[in-house]
Order: structure tokens, then sequence, then C-alpha cells
């Protein structure tokens, strides 16, 4: 073939011709430069393939990253492995066991994405998230998508998301908002861990996770920044009661020190905010997760103590009274001298059994065991605080539906690798959206270092996000992408503050 049929064939003469005309007409001070982007522009992107490896996530656990190529750029993606397979998890199998499933599993995706997603993606336009998310759907014949993968569905899903956004040249975050059908942007407030327990910390907290709302921040860089001073503050009290050993951080970045009570945790929370400065500004939350003590239909609080494991059960009515009080106040008969003000301290020290210490505590995540409908009823209805499903929901659409009609709780935790697909995810959304839930985007424990779910939180306006506590990598990717994504948007961006359960509305 000629040059002159080459041209011809693919029409380059007349498409190098628009180029030049163009950059004249915007004269271009670097026209070669301006006409090789013209070019570029003026061909679609399509995917010509998709590759995945074996990564490890912030366990050094191994996790799934997808690169996917089309014709003009490289997008990754990663996606946590999050729990073991099924039955791996148990208490009775080991650390070592529990990984060599998870690389097993992470092996599978790896070969179900090179081998089968890849082929079905090739040729497909990357803004068309849509159609991109039900065509890796349709690969699988499996029940719960067992045969692809939730992980592998979800990297390969969100590096299409990239790759949408980079063909259209916007911020992620904005193609988000496009596939929603938000207009407004809106930056969340973070629930920021402070305290671990429960199977994520090494002490003897029965509840999995202590985290703090800054609402009264006016931007989520303030957020950000009280939210850290009050970390930090609680560090230097943590290290001056129960020494350095209990200033080790759990599976979010939360400390875990030597203690026993849901009361003495949030105690300790209240004296860092106030040393911080911060008392009116800042309220509370905690993520339960039940399900990891419930023992048939009862609790062990004591699950941790090896001496007192099994001795003292509590019915889910007794739970129901221990989170009423803990979110209308109890009498304490102790505080650290330090976290309260002379007057608080005499009149404590006169009349110690009419102290009462309001915690504000707004949100409880996971209060009952996954399958216990009937108190997470009982308990949402009370209307006390924010009830957020968790494994009661799995971020199932079923399940949704029935909490929705039931009113088994009043919000929703977001965790996308539990739903496989970005289009999945945006639909969860808008239905908790729809039933005036709130909604907090979660990360996972553990998660990589991917940071797709801060532009996920701004882009479906959810209004929360939970990423962990200021420290350990993986958490802060999410948190320093969504101060990048403020800094942005400038005076477009609204950080939701006190609003931070009605501002995004509905879908």
């Amino acid at each position: 073939m000629s040059v002159q049929e080459y041209l011809e064939k693919h029409l380059l003469s007349r498409k190098i011709e628009e180029a030049v005309n163009a950059a004249v007409r915007a004269k271009a001070p670097d026209p070669v430069l301006f006409i090789s982007t013209h070019m570029r522009r003026a061909a679609p992107a399509v995917i010509t393939s998709v590759r995945a490896r074996q990564i490890l996530d912030g366990r050094g656990e191994p996790a799934v990253e997808v690169a996917l190529h089309t014709n003009k750029a490289v997008h990754r993606a990663s996606a946590a492995a999050a729990d073991a397979p099924e039955g791996a998890a148990a208490s009775s199998t080991r650390d070592a066991e529990k990984r060599k499933l998870l690389a097993r599993a992470v092996a599978d995706a790896v070969r179900v994405i090179n081998d089968k997603v890849s082929e079905a993606l090739v040729g497909m336009d990357p803004q068309q998230q849509a159609q991109i998310d039900q065509a890796i759907i349709d690969l699988d014949k499996a029940h719960h998508k067992a045969e692809i993968g939730m992980k592998a569905m979800l990297a390969v899903s969100i590096a299409a998301c990239k790759a949408g956004a980079a063909e259209k040249e916007v911020p992620l975050y904005k193609h988000i908002a496009d596939l929603v059908g938000k207009s407004t942007s809106t930056l969340p407030v973070p629930a920021i861990t402070v305290i671990n327990g429960g199977t994520h910390g090494g002490n003897r907290l029965p509840i999995q996770e202590i985290m703090i709302l800054p609402v009264g921040a006016k931007s989520f860089e303030e957020a950000m920044q009280v939210g850290s001073e009050t970390y930090h503050h609680l560090k230097d009290i943590i290290l001056e009661k129960y020494g350095s050993d209990s200033c080790n951080i759990g599976d979010d970045g939360g400390f875990t020190p030597n203690i026993s009570s849901i009361s003495e945790g949030l105690d300790l929370v209240i004296a860092a905010i106030d040393r911080a400065g911060y008392n009116g500004r800042i309220k509370l939350a905690i993520d339960v997760a039940a399900t990891d003590f419930c023992i048939g239909k009862k609790y062990d609080l004591e699950f941790k103590f090896a001496e007192k494991s099994r001795q003292d059960f509590k019915t889910a009515d007794d739970m129901i009274e221990i989170y009423s009080q803990l979110c209308s106040g109890m009498t304490c008969a102790w505080i650290d001298i330090f976290s309260v003000h002379i007057l608080i301290l005499f009149m404590m020290l006169i009349f110690p059994f009419l102290y009462t210490l309001e915690y504000p505590l707004v949100s409880i995540e996971q209060p009952f065991d996954k399958d216990d409908w009937e108190h997470s009823k009982k308990f949402t209805t009370l209307e006390l605080c924010q009830v957020v499903g968790d494994d009661l929901l799995m971020s199932d659409p079923e399940r949704i539906m029935r909490a929705v009609n039931e009113y088994t709780c009043n919000a929703l935790v977001l965790k996308a690798n539990q739903v496989g697909t970005v289009t999945e995810a945006i639909e969860v959304v808008k239905q908790a959206k729809d039933a005036h839930w709130g909604v907090m985007v979660s990360h996972r424990s553990g998660d990589t270092d991917d940071s797709f779910i801060a532009d996920l939180a701004v882009g479906a306006a959810a209004g929360q996000i939970k990423a962990g506590a200021p420290c350990r990598g993986e958490c802060l990717t999410k948190y320093n992408q969504l101060l990048r994504i403020e800094e942005e948007l400038g005076s477009d961006g609204v950080y939701v503050g006190e609003n931070w359960r009605t501002s995004a509305g509905t879908s």
C-alpha cells in the first residue's frame, strides 16, 4: 500500500487538516502539542485488554489489582480480599491457613480476569459503565457471583470507571456524579476511627470501633485537622493512663488501650476531645460488630477474656438497654482527672453519684447479630441514634428492601466489594437515599491503597465516609484524596457538617 493510499484509507489528510485549522483558531502557542492532543481526542477510547495481578493489602494479605488498558492509557484499581472464603475465618483456623485460602482465592480471581473478563470487555467504550458492569455480571452463572468473585468484579469495574472519567476528561468524582445523576458535589463527614477493639484490636474491648465525627467543622480540611488533633491527644491520654503498650494500633489504625467496657473507651475519647478544645464540635459513633460475639441468641461481651468468656451472657434486650444508656447519658463513677474543668471536678468530688456524662453518641453500627431483625427493629424504632446496617444488610438490595419495609435500621454502610460493581453500588446508594436513610461509604479493614471510595462518597453525595484512623497508608489515601477534591472544587464544594445525614437528599 502506497503512502497516498494509506492516507486515503484512514482519511488522515482530512483529519490532519482539521487539527491544523483548530490549532490556528486557538492560536496555540505549541501547535505540535495541540495537534497531537486534538488527534488523540478525535479517536474514541476502547478497551484493548484487562490484566490482573496479586498485590498485598494493608494487612499484608493477598489482594487483586487490575490494569485496564485502552488505546490511550492504562488505568489501575485494586480491591481488598476482605474476609476469607467461607469457613476460613473460623476461630479454629490458623492465620497461616487463612492466608493460603485467600491467596488461592486471589489467584483464581486473577486467572478469571485474564482469561474470561478481558476477552469479554475488549472493544467496549469505557464511558459505558453500566454496559461494562453488566458484561462482567453476565459472565458469572454462579449464585451470589461466586464464579467470578466480588473482588475481581469490583477491581475491573473501578478500573473501567477511572478510564471512563479519563476519556471524558473530568475528575473521577464528577464522572460518578454523572452516573448517579447528581449535579452538586458534597464533601462527607469522616467517621474517624480512634479506638479499636473486637476482632480488630488486641485488647479486651468487645466492640470493634469507636469513631469521632467532626460535624462542627466548616470544611473537610478542618474536619481532618480536628480529627487528627483529637486522635493525637487521645494517644497522650492513653500513654499517661495505661502506658506505651496501649498505644499500639488495631486493624483500622485506632488505639488499643487495655480497656474492657464501651463506656471506658468513650470516656477516653471525651477526655481527648476536651483536651483538644473541640467540645460540642465532635459527635461519637461506634461499630459494635455484634455478630462477632453473638452465640446463639445471646451476646458474650467478655468473649476476649479467656477466664470469663461464656460465663455472663447478655440478651438482645440487655444490649438494647446498654445502647439506650449510652445514647441518653449514663452515671459515671470515674472520669480522668485531667479531662474535666475545675468546677466539674469539684462537683464530682462532692457528689460523684450525681454526675452524669452525656455521650454525644449519634450512630451505632451493627448493634445485633446479622440475622437478628427483630431486635434491630426494636432498637431502631426508639429513634435514639442512626442505626447502621452492616452484616444485617451486606449491601444487598434484597436485604436493604426488607430493612426499609420493616424499619430494622435507618442507615447503610456501603462496602463496594460486597456488591460487586460500581453500577450496583450506585443503585444501593439510590435505594438507601430513597428511603431517607443515611449512607456511610466504607473501606474494608486492611484495605488496599486505592482511593476510589473517596470519589464515590463525593460523587454519590453519601454524606458519610468511614476510612479508618488518621494513620496507616491505606486509610490516609482516602482522606488525602478528599482533601484534594475539596481543594479542586473550591467554592463549588460543600462540607455537609451538621447535615451529615440529610444534606444529600434522595436520588
